[in-house]
Order: C-alpha cells, then structure tokens, then sequence
C-alpha cells in the first residue's frame, strides 16, 4: 500500500504547523508527537478510544514497513505511543535534513494515520476533522504556499 503523494503532503504540512506553533508552546513535545496526540484527542472524541487504537495501531504497521525504526514502538490502551526512545536505533522523529524541521519518521506515521483516515471517512469528512482539531490552519494548496513564501 503506497501513500498517496497528497496524504504525505498534509501530514508534512501539520508537522510544520505544529513546529511553528511549538515555538512558543512546550518545546519539549516534538512536533510529530503534537500533530499525533491532536489526532488522537480529535478522533477519540468523534469515534471512540477503541476507534483510534485501532487505526493507530495499523498506521504503526504500516509505518514499521516503511521505517524499521518504529519495530519497539507501540499503542497503548488509550492510544498513546510508547517506546518511541527506547529502540536499539532510536527513531529521528523529528530531525529533517538541510534545516527542514520536519523529519521523515513523524511524515511517516502521521501519512499513514491520515491515509487510513481517508479510506475509512473519505476526504471531505478527514478534512473537515482536520479543520475543527486546526482551525485557521492553511490546509489547502493556495493559501499555503502563499504563506511559505512570505
């Protein structure tokens, strides 16, 4: 199952949200743990905790195919990550190369959830979604690469 170029791209797009907001926010919550924990309280709420586990739990699969790095990593009951430090190769969640704060690992994962996201609710409800847990988030191609560029 290959992630849809779109999928990789929004999830892109929340990491870089969330690590500009985290600027001013606890510095000692990675963006990609940001964006996911927003998606769990988000989703939680809509569908249930045993609903998030579930999707959680197979984006992590996905994820392991995909990054090797995420095989000591798992969801606990409630949906929340765990091992993410304690792997025998830790996972570079968030570190980018060239000065990009967003790294492959947290797109990674967070692709995966909004792909499955997107198979099970279609596009417009996963939007929608996105929308109320980021409101006034530039979510569509326009106005965010109007803002990149300013």
């Amino acid at each position: 199952m290959t992630i849809r170029l779109d999928t990789r791209e929004l999830a892109g797009r929340l990491l870089i949200i969330e690590s500009e907001a985290g600027r001013s926010s606890d510095p000692t919550e990675t963006p990609s743990l940001r964006v996911y924990e927003k998606l769990r309280r988000s989703l939680g709420a809509f569908a249930g905790v045993v609903a998030f586990h579930s999707l959680a739990s197979r984006a992590l699969a996905l994820a392991r195919m995909e990054d090797p790095g995420f095989s000591e990593v798992r969801v606990t009951y409630d949906g929340t990550l765990e091992g993410l430090g304690a792997t025998a190769h830790p996972i570079n969640f968030d570190k980018g190369t060239g000065g990009d704060p967003v790294g492959l690992a947290g797109v990674i994962l967070i692709a995966r959830l909004l792909g499955l996201l997107h198979i099970f609710l279609g596009e417009t409800l996963t939007l929608s979604l996105l929308r109320v847990t980021w409101p006034g988030a530039e979510l569509d191609d326009r106005n965010f690469e109007n803002r990149r560029k300013a």
